[in-house]
């Protein structure tokens, strides 16, 4: 099956500020000052469409830091508030989905994790419904092109028309300089066959 998007073209998504479309920020929300700081930098450069900031930080093991959580959602309100800019960050379940709406986040992204798992993947396309926002969906963790354009196609059927593909370098166990191997011919057969699809 081919992804048949309406009104995918970047131009006409709200915050387009021209080419490229900027979506900057830290990869954690720690703190609200940090969060409001590198906003308010980022603010001053006009090219930047949305404020990104992950909330919730998917770990493998317990005990690691896995972002503020909900609290974090207000400091992204009030950068939205007094930047103007559009706001962003990663949803891994409905009840993230349902929290970051309550706060007004513009741009929700499923992440490689999260986008490797159809069930999840459906609960989080049930919760956008009806919702006007901007998604974006990486490429699962592992090299699947169906899981892939499985996720998109479910967000597509929520009714949501901004849909963005993040092609994310591939973990791997091989013993490189690099954390993460490119795989070029994921996000090209990815054009080929969802030829209307933005890929960040």
């Amino acid at each position: 099956m081919v992804v048949k998007l309406e009104n995918s073209l970047i131009k006409e998504w709200r915050g387009y500020k021209g080419r490229p479309f900027l979506i900057s920020g830290p990869c954690s929300a720690e703190t609200e000052e940090q969060v409001m700081e590198t906003a308010k930098q980022l603010a001053l450069l006009t090219e930047v469409s949305v404020f990104r900031a992950g909330i919730w930080k998917p770990r493998t093991r317990p005990n690691s830091f896995e972002g503020v959580g909900s609290e974090g959602l207000k400091w992204l309100r009030r950068v939205k508030q007094e930047t103007g800019l559009l706001v962003g960050t990663e949803v891994a379940n409905e009840k993230h989905v349902y929290e970051a709406l309550k706060y007004g986040i513009d741009m929700l992204w499923i992440g490689a994790r999260t986008s490797v798992n159809p069930f999840t993947v459906q609960e989080i396309s049930d919760a956008l419904s009806g919702v006007d926002v901007m998604v974006l969906v990486k490429n699962p963790i592992n090299p699947d092109l169906e899981l892939w354009i499985g996720a998109i196609e479910r967000i597509a059927r929520a009714g949501i028309t901004r849909i963005e593909a993040i092609d994310r370098e591939l973990a791997t166990n091989e013993k490189t300089e690099d954390r993460n191997q490119a795989n070029c011919q994921l996000p090209i057969e990815l054009r080929r066959r969802c030829s209307e699809l933005p890929i960040i």
